[in-house]
């Protein structure tokens, strides 16, 4: 039987209980999510409506001994108002403080916070050509900032929190207070906030770590997807791919968590080796548009076709980007048995909507997914097969009926996920 909706006064007793779990959810990404180190500087890029959440989180890595925070605040109605009144090539050069900004916090050695939380229909409308050339200046000018990301300099993570238009959308049918309380507890439920996050987190980090070890052994040479969709494509791997998910490594051997939630165990396949058609399974948001029901077709790596009911013109913005942008940079596989996937919600997310999928992304690889890349430049990398982009844009494809085989050099053939799920579950 459905729950009766919740009164303003419920939901405000409801969200004052719920605080201590605010807490151990601001601590889980300080010590977990950014491993943060006594000395070390924390940048936290949030929207402004998240204030209250971050005071909370600030809090916390100063008391962990941060040496600084610094905040970056972001507002959706004010990035389109200036997508919106100024011209594309504004968008096509970042201001060279801006760039300095974020290259300098990163030659220092800060640690990376984004809570992400944005109207999923923010941005309908906008000229996508503006956000696609915004992330093209970025990549092109925080070089810097970008390896230390990239290349295991500078721990960062990605995670969640409630902005009112999101709630709105995830729960349609509920007052704002009673939306804003069950996302809430939505993401602190899907990221394993309960009596001892850190130990939850160990043990998750463990069962990942089982299906990266099987993964590896197997060493397969592609994988083949099928689904009643329509999906049918074989994506190529690279002689030396390596799986990983879970924790990220820093070149210092320090552990970190790049996503909170995380259910994914991923590899960088190789660029030039995806042939066949893929339908998405979920909508894609991207920079606060949608794109719904849309396809791909590859031919020797590159997109060579697609379409989508609706969003197209952002689809294109993103293949479009650079060059790069038409090939895959990774191939994730997530069972539907996860967290996420039985909340049965539809988050309008890619933070949460790829945790409960299996995806591919456009766009970049990832060095650590290719056995010494972290100790090569791009060329090189690019030379081996792993891709290069300034975009990297995850789509799900994870239907309930997906088959993933493996195939060996030698032709043999492994299932690997069998309806939606892996084959040894």
């Amino acid at each position: 039987m459905a729950s009766l909706p919740m009164t303003d006064e419920e939901c405000m007793l409801a969200m004052r209980r719920l605080q201590p779990r605010l807490r151990q959810y601001a601590e889980l990404l300080v010590s977990r999510g950014v491993a943060l180190k006594p000395g070390q500087e924390l940048v936290i890029t949030a929207p402004v409506e998240s204030l209250k959440f971050v005071r909370i989180v600030t809090s916390v890595a100063y008391e962990a001994g941060a040496g600084h925070v610094t905040h970056i605040w972001c507002d959706d109605e004010l990035t389109r108002l200036e997508y919106d009144s100024c011209p594309l090539d504004r968008f096509q050069q970042l201001p060279g403080w801006k760039a300095e900004q974020m290259n300098s916090l990163a030659r220092e050695g800060a640690a990376f916070l984004w809570i992400d939380g944005e109207d999923p229909d923010a941005m309908l409308g906008v000229d996508a050509s503006k956000p696609a050339a915004r992330a093209l200046a970025s990549h092109r000018q925080c070089a810097e900032y970008r390896r230390g990301l990239d290349f295991g300099g500078n721990a960062w993570c990605i995670a969640g929190a409630p902005v009112l238009a999101w709630a709105r959308k995830v729960f349609p049918k509920l007052s704002d207070k009673e939306a804003m309380y069950r996302l809430w507890i939505a993401i602190l439920d899907t990221t394993r906030v309960a009596d001892d996050p850190e130990s939850e987190w160990e043990t998750h980090n463990a069962m990942l770590a089982k299906s990266k070890r099987r993964l590896n052994e197997a060493h397969y040479d592609a994988l083949h997807y099928t689904s009643s969709n329509g999906t049918d494509l074989v994506v190529g791997l690279t002689p030396k791919h390596v799986w990983e998910g879970g924790a990220g490594k820093l070149r210092d051997g320090s552990l970190y968590f790049p996503n909170m939630p995380t259910e994914e165990v991923f590899t960088s396949p190789d660029r030039a080796r995806t042939s066949g058609v893929v339908h998405s399974a979920l909508p894609l948001v991207h920079n606060g548009s949608v794109v719904r029901d849309f396809w791909l077709r590859f031919e020797e790596g590159r997109v060579v076709d697609f379409g989508a009911e609706k969003g197209v013109d952002v689809l294109r913005s993103i293949i479009e980007t650079d060059e790069g942008a038409h090939y895959l940079g990774e191939c994730a596989l997530i069972s539907k048995n996860t967290p996420i996937r039985q909340t049965g919600l539809l988050f309008y997310n890619t933070l949460y909507d790829e945790n409960a999928s299996c995806h591919l992304a456009l766009g970049m690889g990832f060095p650590e997914c290719y056995e010494g890349g972290m100790d090569m430049d791009k060329d090189e990398l690019m030379a081996h097969g792993v891709n290069e982009s300034a975009q990297h844009v995850d789509f799900m494809i994870g239907a309930d009926d997906l088959d993933i085989t493996g195939i060996k050099a030698d032709g043999t053939e492994e299932p690997i996920f069998i309806h939606g799920q892996w084959s040894w579950e």
